[in-house]
């Protein structure tokens, strides 16, 4: 059995699908509902852009190579609706042979069916809203066969849109990341502005459609990590070229023979190794959760 394409609906609406290549934090080329060359489907490489229907034809591919199979072999004999809620619930969790809702799925024992799926509502030890919506999705999907989602409020026009799963805590440490930047995402930690989330991506050649997504969150991380490299970088140099307290410049250096020049260099690096941790802890703190986030979502 494979996926409907009811069912990759579902699962992009949920994943969310970016048309135009991204780096992730690491650097890894990906497009489309999260995929990477690891997928066997597609090498992302810079400026690829997929239609919505390529998106749509590669993660069906990407399900038959690496999920579907493990789906068909936990709910044998399943329903078109049931064996796509369960593939949606691997893809996200890649957990279909050890969840414990399963068994009870085989026996029809619905409640228990409900009350297990919906434990896997947790990112990071917390409990993720998104997340928590998505199991109750999914178990409608596989008992009732409903795919479609309830409609959400529209959003406002100056606000972007988010399509993650973030605490409170998590969008804080992302408005943080922004302003390091010299972005301005406003003051209400729960609303990002969208013109400032849209000038972020003009800037650095995403699409500009105002969405928070894990393009520009990946962008946005990768960004935060070389600006905090430069910072680091900077300040060595400072020390060890004497700029700053942690080192004293010697005068008539280019006289001295080679010998002392060596050993004074030795010791301006030993300062330097010194204060290390001070530099570092200088440097620490703007949004370090990021990675996080997007490991988790």
């Amino acid at each position: 059995m494979q996926t409907s394409a009811q069912g990759i609906g579902f699962l992009e609406r949920h994943e969310g699908v970016v048309l135009k290549a991204y780096r992730d934090p690491v650097g890894v080329w990906t497009i489309g509902a999260g995929l990477t060359a690891a997928s066997g489907v597609v090498k992302p490489r810079a400026g690829m852009v997929l239609s919505r229907e390529e998106a749509s034809r590669l993660l069906g591919q990407a399900l038959r190579r690496n999920y579907e199979p493990a789906v068909a072999a936990a709910m044998p004999g399943a329903q078109q609706h049931e064996f796509d809620g369960g593939v949606s619930f691997h893809f996200n969790t890649g957990a279909i042979g050890r969840a414990t809702w399963v068994p009870f799925w085989i026996t029809q024992s619905w409640d228990q069916v409900l009350e297990r799926l919906s434990l896997w509502n947790k990112g990071g030890g917390k409990v993720l809203p998104g997340l928590t919506r998505r199991r109750r999705e999914e178990f409608h999907l596989i008992r009732y066969g409903a795919y479609s989602l309830p409609v959400d409020a529209a959003p406002t026009t100056t606000a972007a849109r988010i399509v993650l799963p973030l605490t409170r805590a998590e969008l804080a440490e992302i408005h943080a990341a922004f302003r390091t930047l010299g972005y301005q995402p406003g003051e209400d930690p729960a609303v990002l502005a969208k013109a400032e989330v849209e000038r972020f991506q003009q800037d650095h050649d995403l699409t500009v459609d105002g969405i928070l997504g894990r393009a520009t969150l990946s962008t946005l991380q990768r960004r935060l990590d070389a600006a905090r490299k430069a910072k680091v970088e900077g300040a060595a140099a400072t020390v060890v070229g004497g700029g700053s307290a942690a080192g004293t410049a010697v005068p008539g250096l280019e006289a001295l023979p080679w010998v002392a020049g060596g050993l004074i260099l030795l010791w301006a690096l030993w300062r330097a190794w010194t204060y290390r941790d001070a530099i570092a802890a200088k440097l620490q703190g703007v949004a370090p959760g990021l990675a996080r986030i997007l490991r988790r979502v």
